[in-house]
């Protein structure tokens, strides 16, 4: 077991990545509260433009978009951004996507690149498509 050193909270795993405190209720919170916080607000607009009439909220700790269900997610890790779309959504933009690590339907997103905003835009519509109500 593991116990921050901030919050005391135990873990199975030695520093294992959670919010001390208060798990942040908006997705402006959520940002506020990391670094690289100009791609994920580039991130945000880009999947906000892309599908409006989706509801942004918190899910499992991360900024969420949801219409009858949850669509998608991401989250600020150390040396990417999260994009978790699914399985079938990283199938159906393989080639599209083989500049990027994928693992368990998230898109990792490097902070050393470009975001790929045109295709974040796309894949939200996709995944909006498919995933939606």
């Amino acid at each position: 077991m593991w116990i921050c050193p901030n919050c005391q909270r135990e873990f199975k795993r030695k520093n294992q990545g959670h919010f001390c405190g208060e798990a942040p209720k908006t997705i402006d919170d959520y940002i506020q509260g990391q670094s690289h916080q100009e791609e994920l607000q580039a991130l945000r607009k880009a999947i906000s433009q892309a599908i409006p009439e989706a509801e942004e909220r918190i899910a499992w700790t991360m900024p969420t978009y949801w219409k009858g269900k949850n669509i998608l997610h991401f989250a600020a890790k150390k040396q990417h951004i999260g994009f978790h779309i699914g399985q079938k959504a990283i199938a159906h933009f393989e080639e599209e996507l083989a500049d990027f690590p994928t693992s368990k339907g998230t898109v990792k997103l490097p902070y050393d690149k470009p975001l790929p905003l045109e295709l974040i835009e796309g894949i939200a519509k996709w995944c909006l498509e498919e995933y939606g109500e």
